[in-house]
């Protein structure tokens, strides 16, 4: 038996253990998969659906985003009612491949629009109401817009290079990237606790749940793949506000010598210090850049806005010497792929995930917070209650609002290439240390 067949399988002998629940999915996902071109065919006909604009259509369709965790108690029945609704589309024959000759993007008109339209009926993003036409109107729109956000795009409308690729991964591909993430969410069904931190490596984002609702979601900057993010379960026990960045001893010999060969003002522009065995700092004119061997002192930036770690370093329990740290380059979270660092976890908004941490530590209010961030003074802080943290490679799920949501396979542990998208287009790929990417230019 083949590992595909052996998923689909496993899924299938778990549907049959599921919940009423699971067989009203699977009947309601056949009905509209296999009626969804009937109605359309037989439809009563609204006039010239090139008319067919709605102010509100654009806006109504794309709530994806909820505060509904990824990760819960439900996760798997979530999954089983989604593998149900897919097995339906599959079964009745997927759905149409999307190939327009031109950007299609509101206000086109073209032939493509029609498969275009027929495509996001089948999953779920278009109405059927919105029936057939050649234009793509707002209710198009908003469609689109609801199908990029379910597979992490930006929600423009438009329908570039990603979002066509995106389009064109079949209904049976889904289907088993689905069966592939239920068997790792079975893996999560215990109790995760009252109040943790989930941080999803293909979906490049960190939630903060409470009470099984998301308090926070922030977006991230993870691993590339030839240096990937560690998946482990463990606990976040220290955050430190204006933190000192130490260079690993191959950092120093690989690439900070030979910056300080070419240019002696390096250390000193970016404020790193050369300390001795003894704690006292050594003066960079004092050292022989050019001898056989690197200085055998440490090299550790000062606080502040330049430092590679910016405000924050938030350090959990981990063989990895990964972490999560603010970082002075904000515009890194712009970015579609942020799948750039060494391993170690950027965090886009910091300072609310520390506020959120440090709740139940006496003494630390958002206020107090900031006020210490601006002496930049180095402030180790202990957790008065540690924080769960689950860091996942999850690249499908549904939540309870069911929504079915995919994204790209960066690792590669799905199975199939068309998985991978554009996961790592212009992605250089380095090797070497953990904190590579924190080297101060």
């Amino acid at each position: 038996m083949s590992k595909k067949s052996g998923i689909v399988d496993l899924s299938r002998r778990s549907l049959l253990r599921g919940a009423g629940a699971v067989s009203v999915a699977a009947i309601a996902g056949q009905a509209l998969a296999q009626t969804a071109i009937d109605e359309l065919i037989n439809a009563p006909r609204r006039g010239n659906w090139d008319d067919q604009f709605d102010a509100q259509a654009s806006r109504t369709v794309t709530a994806v985003a909820s505060n509904t965790p990824m990760i819960s108690g439900n996760s798997a029945t979530n999954m089983q009612q989604a593998i149900a609704q897919y097995q339906a589309i599959v079964s009745n024959g997927g759905w149409p491949a999307v190939n327009p000759q031109v950007k299609l993007r509101l206000g086109v008109t073209d032939p493509s629009v029609q498969a275009l339209r027929q495509r996001l009926m089948i999953s779920g993003d278009l109405p059927q109401e919105a029936g057939m036409s050649n234009s793509f109107d707002s209710y198009v729109d908003g469609a689109v817009k609801r199908f990029q956000a379910r597979h992490g795009l930006p929600e423009d409308g438009v329908l570039g290079e990603f979002t066509v690729k995106a389009l064109n991964v079949s209904a049976d591909v889904r289907l088993n990237q689905l069966n592939t993430n239920l068997i790792r969410l079975q893996s999560m069904s215990g109790d995760l606790g009252p109040r943790y931190l989930m941080v999803n490596i293909p979906a490049a984002y960190v939630e903060a749940v409470e009470n099984d609702s998301v308090a926070l979601r922030n977006t991230a900057v993870v691993g590339r793949i030839d240096r990937p993010t560690h998946t482990i379960n463990s606990k976040i026990y220290e955050v430190i506000l204006n933190p000192y960045w130490t260079a690993p001893r191959s950092i120093v010999e690989k690439d900070i010598v030979p910056l300080m060969q070419k240019d002696p003002t390096y250390l000193t522009r970016n404020n790193i210090r050369l300390i001795d065995g003894q704690g006292t700092e050594v003066s960079p004119e004092s050292v022989d850049w050019f001898a056989p061997k690197a200085p055998n002192l440490m090299f550790r930036q000062d606080p502040g806005k330049i430092n590679a770690m910016s405000s924050t370093k938030i350090n959990f329990h981990n063989p990895n010497n990964e972490y999560m740290h603010d970082t002075p380059q904000q515009g890194l979270f712009n970015k579609l792929m942020r799948f750039e660092s060494s391993g170690c976890m950027r965090v886009q908004n910091v300072r609310d995930l520390v506020t959120w941490l440090l709740r139940d530590t006496s003494g630390w209010s958002r206020q107090e917070i900031e006020r210490v961030i601006s002496t930049r003074q180095n402030t180790p802080i202990k957790l008065a209650q540690e924080v769960p943290v689950y860091i996942v490679y999850i690249t499908a799920w549904s939540a309870k609002d069911q929504v079915v949501q995919f994204r790209d396979d960066i690792y590669q542990k799905d199975g199939d290439a068309q998985l991978a998208l554009q996961a790592n287009i212009g992605v250089e790929q380095v090797s070497g240390s953990i904190e590579d990417d924190l080297l101060p230019q």
